[in-house]
C-alpha cells in the first residue's frame, strides 16, 4: 500500500477541530469588526447634516437655453417612389424622380475651382 492511501484518523480529528476553532473564533469576532453592517441606514444617515439648498440664479436672456425645435421645421422628407421590379432600373433609381436628384446645381463645385477654369475650357462639352 501507499502512503497516501494509509488513513490517519488522529490527524483529521485534529484538522477537523481545527476548522471547527476557527470558525468559531471567526464568528466570535465578527460583531467587532462587521457589526456595522447590521445597522439600517436610516440610523446611519440621521446624524448627517443636510447641505442648504443652493438659490437658484436667474440666468440673462443671451445665455438662457432656447426650446428643442423639431427637426421636422428645417428637414423636409418627401416620400421616395415606388421600387423598381428590376435590379437594372433600382441603379440611381431616385436620382432620376426631379427633386431627388444627388446634383443639385448641375455642375462639380469645389472650394479651389473646377479644373476647366484652370485650363480656359468651356463649361459644357462641345462636339
Amino acid at each position: 500500500m501507499s502512503q497516501k492511501n494509509i488513513l490517519n484518523f488522529v490527524a483529521e480529528a485534529q484538522i477537523w477541530k481545527n476548522h471547527i476553532e476557527t470558525e468559531n473564533e471567526a464568528a466570535r469576532r465578527w460583531p467587532k469588526r462587521w457589526g456595522f453592517l447590521l445597522t439600517p441606514v436610516q440610523e446611519l444617515l440621521k446624524d448627517e447634516k443636510k447641505e442648504p439648498a443652493k438659490p437658484k440664479i436667474p440666468l440673462p436672456e443671451h445665455l438662457q437655453i432656447r426650446p428643442v425645435t423639431p427637426v421636422e421645421k428645417y428637414i423636409k422628407i418627401h416620400p421616395s417612389p415606388p421600387v423598381p421590379q428590376t435590379t437594372q432600373g433600382f441603379i440611381g433609381w431616385r436620382s432620376t424622380v426631379p427633386g431627388l436628384e444627388l446634383e443639385r446645381y448641375y455642375q462639380i463645385r469645389s472650394c479651389k475651382g473646377a479644373f476647366y477654369k484652370d485650363v480656359q475650357w468651356p463649361n459644357e462639352p462641345t462636339d
